[in-house]
């Protein structure tokens, strides 16, 4: 019977698990972002607030490079609990899940178009946003550059990708579905958790991550593989990153 019940956990227990991996992850993201909003609006217009998302951790370069990669591999702890958590139900969940393909240019590809479809209208929503001032300042290069940091900034949207698209849609979607919930509530509910942990960065970037999480969320449900949308979050995060640390001063970003 014990065996029985460790294999088939029931909804309590489920529920319970999510909350803890949530907790050490991007539910704890999502209560500092709220916080944060607060913050901001206590201090004036959100149009004259700033959100940097790769800070230097140190002047000293070398203890910068260390910082980063510490806090990039720690980030991906709460990846690795939610795998692990998923594979001790059921060893098939690479499989399962969609985190390989026999066809790697296909996900490839639709990882690209995906990132097309929420990249160009995400850019336009930003611009929106601040004309509207309901959005911050987004910087997205560290104050300092050295000449590991596009290395450290294409790991840290690797890192971002596999956090949110693994933990936001592959294991939060498992484990709702195992709880009951129906397919559109659990793809609501875990676009209304992306958007929250992205209000840090303003009211439109929260809104514009909500509608991301839609269409991510629509996507999972009609191919279950999680892959295409690791490679599309990668894409955007490293045109952010590395985009705007070449580019940023020509467009007038910077």
């Amino acid at each position: 019977m014990l065996e029985e019940q460790v294999r088939s956990p029931g909804r309590r227990v489920l529920g319970v698990e999510v909350l803890i991996v949530l907790g050490l992850s991007l539910g704890q993201s999502a209560v500092y972002a709220i916080v944060r909003l607060v913050d901001l609006l206590s201090r004036g217009p959100l149009r004259e607030a700033t959100a940097t998302l790769n800070p230097t951790r140190s002047e000293r370069p070398w203890f910068d490079l260390t910082y980063q990669l510490m806090g990039i591999g720690f980030a991906l702890v709460p990846v690795a609990l939610a795998l692990y958590l998923l594979w001790r139900d059921d060893p098939r969940l690479v499989r399962r899940l969609g985190l390989t393909t026999a066809s790697p240019v296909r996900a490839v590809a639709e990882g690209f178009v995906l990132a097309a479809l929420i990249g160009l209208p995400g850019i336009a929503f930003y611009l929106v946003g601040r004309e509207l001032g309901v959005t911050a300042e987004i910087l997205t290069v560290p104050a300092n550059v050295y000449w590991w940091t596009t290395v450290v900034l294409v790991l840290a949207a690797v890192q971002n990708a596999l956090l949110e698209e693994v933990v936001m849609v592959g294991y939060l979607f498992t484990r709702l579905t195992q709880m009951g919930w129906g397919r559109w509530q659990v793809v609501v509910a875990s676009a209304t958790l992306r958007g929250s942990y992205h209000l840090y960065q303003g009211i439109g970037q929260g809104v514009g991550n909500f509608l991301m999480g839609l269409i991510f969320g629509w996507w999972y449900l009609r191919t279950g593989r999680v892959l295409p949308l690791v490679i599309a979050h990668t894409v955007l995060d490293v045109f952010a990153f590395v985009g705007m640390l070449y580019l940023g001063e020509q467009l007038g970003l910077r």
